[in-house]
């Protein structure tokens, strides 16, 4: 072969490259390579819920920064899109789809309530989006609600209600009354103690509801007072479990009788204060004082505290971070945000990033993970966020789930 032939090869060899860069194919090819991954956050950003909402978004968006400061995925960014649900199933609805179809998320991560979630993970698996929930629901397991895009961080009524009451029943008597917002939390953590409560002989005086976003409690405290139950169990949430527990104090109702909330909130026992949750006993997921032992909670404090003015992550903002915080380690471990990918990567998680050991369970796509037993104090508190004893911990295990048959699973 001739030099003048080596020259004119080269010479269209580099005019073909240049044109093919040039050209809309490769150009699109570029900017789909280039363009972040979004993370759809419906939270009920106002109303009763707010602060513990609040808090999520605030943990998400550290396993963004983390994410992103590790260097993405194939030079893509992650970005968090938040959205108000404003607790509302419809509303939460319409901001999903506007979501998914006007904002081109890849993956919805959110919620803050057991019907919310029900109303945005319908949205997501009719789309085929990956949803992951990151607040308590027992039916968003169940074969009815789920689907291959359908999973469950946060802890769910069963087994919350399950570990708080194989503690509580064992310890402060078998007579009880729920104090009960009238709502699915509320009437499956009912569900989640009566049932554990069948291997105690525990009976029920009374499940005494309240509306959802209740002010004021005090036509309901006589007639618990007058029961006279070893336990009254505070079935609520947020606000509702802010305000429940003062004015049961105030009107005197510890008096024989033991205060438990199945969900002890972080953000109520520091707006509340010391001596309206002396003693209360609860469950939580995470604790920020499970770094004096566990490693990967210490890092997410002190990934929190750096991102957010010293300030440490309540029990619902680490299920924020967690939820993220998986959906990305997926996208990666799969090597791309397909949804169907991603989703089996997902289910084959074994992961410790904030609380100790947790996993996916095959069936349901419900993460198995320890459930802590925590008691509010008012004495020898290092600072202003030491207000609980972590008293006991049920450590991750199956059997105290619900089966996979019971969830109307075949084997």
């Amino acid at each position: 072969m001739s030099t003048t032939r080596i020259r004119v090869s080269r010479r269209k060899v580099l005019l073909g490259a240049a044109a093919a860069a040039t050209s809309p194919f490769w150009f699109n090819i570029a900017r789909a390579q280039a363009a972040p991954i979004r993370i759809g956050f419906p939270v009920p950003l106002t109303g009763p819920f707010s602060s513990d909402a609040q808090d999520q978004v605030r943990a998400a968006e550290v396993a963004v920064k983390e994410f992103n400061d590790n260097g993405g995925f194939q030079g893509r960014m992650a970005e968090l899109l938040v959205r108000d649900d404003k607790l509302n199933a419809g509303e939460a609805a319409t901001r999903t789809l506007e979501l998914i179809e006007k904002d081109k998320v890849n993956f919805v991560v959110g919620s803050l309530s057991a019907a919310v979630q029900l109303s945005v993970n319908g949205v997501t698996k009719e789309r085929k989006i990956i949803y992951n929930s990151i607040s308590q629901s027992d039916a968003i397991n169940e074969v009815k609600d789920w689907s291959p895009y359908t999973f469950h961080e946060a802890l769910n009524p069963h087994l919350t209600g399950g570990a708080v009451g194989r503690y509580a029943f064992k310890r402060f008597g078998k007579r009880v009354v729920f104090l009960t917002a009238d709502y699915a939390y509320g009437h499956e953590m009912v569900r989640g103690f009566q049932r554990a409560g069948k291997d105690f002989g525990v009976e029920t005086l009374a499940d005494v509801r309240h509306p959802l976003g209740a002010a004021d409690y005090s036509a309901f405290l006589p007639r618990i007072q007058a029961l006279k139950p070893d336990i009254l169990f505070f079935c609520n949430f947020g606000r509702d479990l802010l305000n429940s527990v003062k004015q049961a104090t105030e009107f005197g109702l510890k008096s024989g009788t033991k205060f438990v909330a199945p969900v002890l909130l972080f953000s109520a026992r520091t707006a509340g204060g010391a001596e309206a949750f002396e003693g209360v006993v609860g469950g939580t997921s995470f604790y920020w004082r499970m770094e004096d032992t566990v490693p990967s909670a210490k890092a997410f404090n002190d990934k929190f505290r750096k991102a957010h003015g010293g300030a440490v992550p309540s029990d619902y903002g680490a299920l924020g971070y967690g939820g993220v915080r998986t959906v990305l380690e997926a996208v990666k471990n799969a090597g791309t945000t397909d949804s169907d990918k991603v989703s089996v990567a997902m289910r084959q998680l074994k992961y410790d990033f904030y609380k100790g050991p947790q996993y996916y369970r095959a069936c349901d796509s419900q993460s198995v993970r320890s459930v802590l037993i925590i008691e509010s104090k008012s004495t020898n508190m290092k600072d202003k966020n030491d207000v609980f004893n972590i008293v006991a911990t049920e450590e991750p295990d199956e059997k105290n789930l619900r089966s996979c048959a019971e969830l109307g699973f075949k084997a």
